[in-house]
């Protein structure tokens, strides 16, 4: 149950995110939430992947780094969904900042953190 409730929670934050950020573009909450999905399951595998490999050079940056493989994760989603769309790097970070504010946001108010 409470895995349903973070999708439809991390839908409605690309949603919400994609209306907030000028240069993103999405055309529906379902796609939203495909969207969502998408770039989940691309950080937890390519992302994965390359946070690995660039581990010292993350350590040396602080974390920056994890962030920008981050938004090339949501610009990869944004290249093979046609209802899903970001212009560019900058909108995608942008977009990046806002998912994780209205993460951290919807999970205080949701109590969907983890122990």
């Amino acid at each position: 149950m409470r895995l349903i409730v973070e999708i439809l929670l991390m839908g409605l934050a690309v949603f919400i995110g994609a209306h907030l950020v000028h240069g993103v573009r999405v055309d529906s909450y379902g796609s939203a939430i495909i969207a969502a999905l998408l770039i989940a399951l691309a950080n937890a595998t390519v992302g994965f992947i390359l946070r690995i490999m660039t581990f010292p050079l993350n350590f040396l940056t602080l974390g920056l780094v994890s962030f920008i493989i981050s938004v090339l994760m949501i610009m990869l989603v944004s290249h093979f969904m046609s209802s899903f769309h970001t212009n560019g790097f900058w909108p995608a970070a942008i977009l990046a900042i806002v998912l994780a504010l209205l993460k951290a946001i919807f999970s205080s108010i949701a109590g969907t953190e983890r122990n």
